[in-house]
């Protein structure tokens, strides 16, 4: 059995995720969506909504307006839920009709969908769509049924969100970051909107392009990474595919080696890794590298947690807190805010992490880095208030 230390495990994972030797790449923003398989939405825009940063991060060269200018041309990507709200290539719509079955069963069992739900009101967002072309929720006057809460929603936004998750309706495009439904028929390409897939062949899709991505990956890793199938289906895909995989051991944080699966060209791979860069790079919350906490910590010996959604009083570190990556290793954590009427990228708070030497030269880095993720943003100036 082939035993993969942890360094080299370190490189796989930055490479699988297009973060190793970043170079002058030529932009192709649809590419890096499918090389990463997803790409996850956020509505927080801290600095540059997530799925900005997580683009930029792959490539230095790409712009605020470029993913909503993909998604509008048509044709290109789509929208739904991975483990998140995400966007796909849409060449993987078919493999997502499982998912919209899911959701759909799931959804129609809901008591809180069955009491809102109902054929006229469907109906009549459908016949309006068809009429008027892409709407937004705005564009309906339904009111919230019952008690205000958090999270309510009006009649009409959890119709249109029932359809848009069974896949009857698509998110044609943005207008700051405001979401247009549209019929999938006219926003999905014909041949791919019915391209036939079996069951069969959907689960092993899912499964043999999640461990790709991995290169290294547990069954509830794959399981994990898109989030639509269940750990039975992946671990009766691992079985049904055994001459197709390999186990391998590899060295997690405290030394220990953990038995994973990858696939057989896994030598091929290790062959061709390479020293990683020297850069410092700030990475964001939901970046596909560090999203799955537990893989993080014990690939990299890196305890994060976002905390948004922690109280003040008992956040450990601060609201919307990036890790800081240098070559293999998580150096730091950075607390940012950015004003854009002022033209300024503050830095509230900066920690290194423990034996982390921080020089002159370290400082310089990531200057750099701070530099050029304010210019993605249309800022010239980065201070530092705690200094």
């Amino acid at each position: 059995m082939i035993k993969i230390s942890n360094n080299e495990m370190r490189l796989l994972w930055l490479n699988s995720n297009g973060l190793q030797n970043i170079k002058n790449q030529k932009l192709d923003v649809l590419q890096i969506i499918k090389d990463l398989g997803f790409v996850q939405l956020d509505t927080i825009q801290n600095v540059t909504r997530a799925h900005h940063h997580i683009l930029w991060s792959r490539n230095k060269n790409y712009k605020e307006h470029m993913l909503d200018d993909l998604l509008f041309e048509g044709g290109n990507i789509f929208e739904h839920f991975t483990h998140d709200a995400s966007v796909l290539p849409v060449e993987f719509y078919p493999m997502w009709k499982g998912q919209f079955k899911r959701y759909k069963e799931k959804l129609d069992k809901s008591k809180y969908y069955k009491d809102i739900l109902d054929e006229k009101g469907v109906q009549d967002i459908l016949n309006r769509i068809k009429k008027e072309g892409a709407l937004h929720t705005k564009d309906f006057e339904s009111k919230i049924i019952g008690e205000k809460k958090m999270w309510s929603r009006p009649v009409h936004k959890t119709t249109l969100d029932y359809m848009w998750y069974c896949g009857v309706l698509s998110t044609a495009y943005r207008k700051s970051f405001r979401k247009y439904y549209d019929l999938s028929e006219n926003i999905i390409p014909r041949d791919i909107l019915n391209k036939k897939i079996s069951e069969e062949e959907q689960i092993h899709w899912l499964c043999s392009e999640a461990l790709h991505r991995m290169s290294i990956a547990s069954a509830k890793e794959i399981k994990n990474f898109w989030d639509t199938l269940s750990i039975k289906e992946v671990n009766t895909w691992i079985k049904n595919n055994k001459e197709n995989l390999m186990e391998v051991e590899w060295e997690n944080n405290e030394g220990e080696y953990i038995k994973s699966f990858t696939s057989l060209d896994i030598e091929n791979k290790l062959i061709k890794l390479k020293k990683s860069n020297s850069k410092i790079q700030i990475i964001n919350p939901f970046d596909p590298t560090i999203r799955d906490r537990i893989r993080l910590k014990k690939i990299f010996d890196f305890d994060y947690k976002i905390e948004i959604f922690v109280p003040k009083e008992k956040r450990v570190w601060g609201y919307y807190v990036y890790p800081l990556l240098q070559g293999s290793k998580f150096i730091g954590r950075i607390e940012l805010q950015a004003n854009r009427k002022a033209n300024q990228l503050s830095v509230i708070n900066f920690w290194k992490e423990e034996g982390v030497i921080w020089d002159s030269k370290q400082q310089e880095k990531l200057d750099v880095e701070l530099s050029s993720f304010a210019l993605l943003v249309g800022i010239e100036n980065v201070i530092w208030l705690n200094k």
